[in-house]
């Protein structure tokens, strides 16, 4: 099997939300992990949930341990170029050949799932399972593997991890976790294993509350951010980059990290409190953080470009990165003016994202995105609901059309957004990286 038919096989499997919602989910899971060897048992873990952030987060722990000389896997998801991206070792994903290598061994296991009532894995357990197999085949001295959705019922959630993190709470995915903020965090905190410390950023009084009754029921000891470190915001000599203090009980640490975005601070703080909580296992120090922190790079997360417009790509796909991408725009870019291009998934709420935009000086252009996996909501609805907002707002179908429209329309001191969809950011990236990126590059 090629890489491109081992994409095809994996676009006509089950989506990744649609199979959430069987109930069975985590009993296939080990069902079909067992058919491959059990490899999440043959290397030690770390678990990264919650609502926003644990992308960013289990990226930020990965460095931090691969620059403390550590061998390192990292799952995170969804991807934005290839789904190879998925599974890196040491930062660097799986290639294209040994990803479809590990898809063709894992065909049997595949079909022979279909023949039992579980029937066959989907997209993301396969893809999981392919990158326990390359973790364990590589002897990693951790995995830091990053959740899907929730946390309890979740396909990653095999593992017994040194550490669990949880990001912070939120409403996203209510139809699949539940209605109100403590049933999601019910759900999220379904990763907390007996004994094993658990880290959070969470805020919300009735999410910290769910997340501290869970711990204390699994006697697992917690640490809250804002009660276990403090960050603060140092003079930056770096255009683009945020100098910053992280103090804990065990030590200081400081980072010149290439990110914008105060919550990006947070996230840090996160990933910080994470390695303190393994340190017996994965030692590291001060230097190892100001080295990882230093050489990340997340492309997608408010990811500046400096050509004339200047651009802006953000994966801000909830309500809550919504409104963390406002924040870092108005803090980053105080007296810019913005045009927004924009595509929302069906099932998102997308009035609140909306609500949280319209208070910046920006217009809209809305549009949408091509994919199996998820419907786009119609570029039009999205600009009726921004004009009902008081905003600027036109519908461009074409994704491609709608940057270049948004591209002519701003002035050259302004700031186009490419934000909203995974699927709509990765494609508008690529199309701009190729088209355009080499006459200005990426900070």
């Amino acid at each position: 099997m090629d890489f491109e038919s081992a994409n095809r096989l994996l676009a006509g499997l089950t989506n990744e939300s649609v199979s959430r919602r069987y109930p069975g989910r985590l009993n296939r899971m080990r069902a079909f992990l067992d058919l491959v060897g059990n490899p999440q048992t043959r290397f030690r873990t770390m678990h990264v949930g919650g609502t926003a952030g644990k992308g960013s987060t289990a990226t930020m722990i990965a460095s931090i341990m691969r620059a403390a000389g550590h061998r390192v896997g990292l799952h995170v998801k969804p991807h934005l170029r290839s789904v190879t991206e998925r599974a890196r070792l040491n930062g660097v994903p799986v290639s294209e050949e040994r990803f479809a290598e590990y898809l063709s061994d894992m065909l049997p296991a595949i079909d022979e799932m279909e023949r039992t009532q579980w029937g066959r894995p989907s997209y993301f357990e396969i893809t999981v399972a392919l990158a326990f197999r390359l973790f364990a085949d590589e002897n990693v001295d951790v995995g830091v593997i990053e959740v899907g959705i929730g946390g309890k019922l979740d396909g990653t959630n095999v593992i017994e991890p040194l550490v669990s993190v949880i990001t912070n709470v939120g409403t996203d995915h209510a139809d699949i976790l539940g209605d109100t903020v403590e049933q999601i965090a019910t759900d999220k905190a379904g990763i907390i294993k007996d004994g094993v410390p658990v880290v959070t950023a969470a805020e919300d009084i009735d999410a910290l509350r769910v997340i501290r009754a869970a711990a204390g029921a699994h006697h697992a000891p917690l640490s809250v951010v804002n009660e276990n470190a403090t960050i603060a915001l140092l003079p930056n000599q770096m255009a683009y980059a945020q100098t910053f203090r992280v103090c804990t009980a065990r030590r200081r640490y400081e980072a010149v990290m290439p990110l914008l975005g105060e919550f990006q601070l947070v996230n840090a703080a996160t990933a910080i409190l994470a390695c303190e909580a393994v340190e017996a296992a994965l030692p590291f120090s001060p230097n190892d953080v100001g080295a990882g922190l230093g050489d990340i790079s997340l492309p997608g997360r408010v990811e500046f470009h400096p050509s004339r417009p200047a651009l802006i790509f953000d994966v801000a796909h909830n309500v809550e990165k919504a409104r963390a991408l406002r924040a870092a725009l108005e803090h980053h870019f105080p007296s810019r003016r913005m045009v927004f291009v924009t595509a929302i998934a069906d099932g998102k709420d997308a009035e609140a994202m909306l609500a949280a935009w319209s208070e910046l000086p920006a217009q809209f252009i809305f549009t949408t995105f091509r994919t199996v996996q998820r419907q786009p909501i119609q570029p039009r609805t999205l600009a009726l609901i921004a004009e009902n907002l008081g905003a600027v707002a036109r519908a461009v179908e074409d994704p491609i059309e709608a940057l270049s429209v948004g591209r002519r329309i701003a002035g050259s001191a302004d700031l186009v957004v490419v934000t909203g969809s995974t699927y709509l950011v990765a494609e508008l990236r690529d199309w701009f990286l190729e088209h355009v990126g080499a006459r200005g590059a990426a900070v």
